[in-house]
């Protein structure tokens, strides 16, 4: 059995190489590094693959989430409501725009952020919310965008981690992560399920004015040379990263069949195990790219069996160990540990298990039987 790893880009490689090294090449040849040919293809790319009017690349997911809460004019003091459980840059770009994080409690099935909780949270200063696509599942878009009719409110989807998975509307409509709100913002960081060899990013809109507004934002706001016409940042993606992006693209869907497979493989392996709950997906397969592949291990023994596993060299996470709103950063007189019951539960339950695409049988396999014999013993 091969070594296992967390994330296998060297394998991935091994499948792309000559299409990553002949586009490495073009660019080397080329010498257009910043805004290069490689760049402008990988957007129109993005753009058909998404069926979304306008992606605009940035440097990094982060930068994308800030970019897409600057082009919508939000104020210093104005309420933004996400998820409590997720990665700091989610609220992060909040504080930093000095926006007031409103931080709200999960599902605790899907992790994703609770319609119901949002409505609890809405005061005369909110102006956004900010869906996190947790782990690769779409969340409740459908109530989620009815809320923020009713309110009149932005929805900026966090879709990190959940590229290429599908929302099945009510209204029997199919439309990919991160094309349903107003605005959203990926990460191509490279264990992403569609990542680059360094920091990526990207905002999506099917708003062309809001499109406009944020090109000038990651260009320094300049529309033509040494005209600043708005408040901008400097967030590029880069030639390289476009070029082996674009050579990942056309591959997007196999690689997410490929982690969805190994997905159904371990829940298949820990059905039936008392102490083990396996991931919940909503609606059909589509609908979860498994980003991670997050069990909740129950009767306190999540810790321990991250011990064992260390001790056994199979690599883990866990994602996320303290809720934001117990971060020191982020910490607020505002919030009561009773209104995050759900979060502050997963924190001491969840851990992720190696994922992605070049994951085989013999390691699902050992991984969970290793899990299964160590939760029964």
């Amino acid at each position: 059995m091969k070594k296992i790893q967390m994330v296998d880009l060297k394998g991935q490689y091994q499948g792309i190489k000559k299409q990553v090294n002949d586009s490495l090449q073009e660019v080397l040849e080329d010498t257009s590094f910043i805004n290069g040919p490689q760049v402008h293809a990988f957007q129109k790319e993005l753009e058909d693959y998404l069926q979304v009017r306008n992606v605009i690349p940035c440097a990094n997911g982060t930068d994308a989430l800030q970019i897409a809460m600057m082009g919508l004019g939000l104020k210093p003091g104005d309420e933004v409501i996400t998820a409590d459980f997720t990665f700091a840059a989610t609220v992060e770009v909040i504080a930093l725009l000095q926006l007031t994080p409103v931080l709200v409690d999960v599902d605790p099935e899907t992790f994703n952020i609770d319609p119901e909780e949002i409505k609890k949270a809405i005061t005369p200063k909110t102006k956004a919310i900010v869906p996190v696509h947790l782990f690769g599942q779409v969340a409740n878009m459908d109530a989620i965008m009815e809320i923020a009719k009713e309110h009149d409110l932005y929805v900026i989807e966090d879709n990190a981690q959940a590229i290429g998975a599908d929302f099945h509307s009510k209204s029997g409509e199919t439309m990919k992560a991160g094309t349903i709100g107003h605005v959203a913002a990926t990460s191509f960081f490279p264990s992403k399920n569609l990542g680059c060899y360094g920091d990526g990013g990207a905002i999506f809109t099917n708003n062309d004015e809001l499109a406009h507004t944020i090109r000038g934002i990651v260009n320094h706001g300049m529309y033509e040379r040494y005209h600043h016409d708005v408040v901008g940042v400097n967030s590029r993606l880069d030639s390289f990263q476009a070029a082996v992006l674009r050579a990942k693209l056309p591959n997007l869907d196999k690689y997410n069949e490929a982690r969805k497979a190994a997905a159904a493989k371990y829940n298949e392996a820990f059905k039936g195990q008392e102490n083990i709950e396996t991931p919940v997906q909503t609606g059909d397969s589509s609908t979860h790219v498994y980003h991670q592949y997050t069990l909740k291990i129950k009767n306190g023994k999540r810790d321990a069996l991250a011990k064992h596993l260390q001790e056994k060299g199979i690599p883990f996470g866990i994602y996320y160990p303290i809720p934001l709103h117990l971060q020191k950063a982020y910490a607020d007189d505002r919030y009561n540990e009773a209104d995050f019951e759900v979060t502050n539960q997963l924190v001491k339950e969840v851990i992720s298990l190696p994922m992605h695409t070049e994951l085989d049988d013999d390691q699902i396999d050992h991984i969970s039987k290793t899990i299964i014999h160590f939760l029964n013993n």
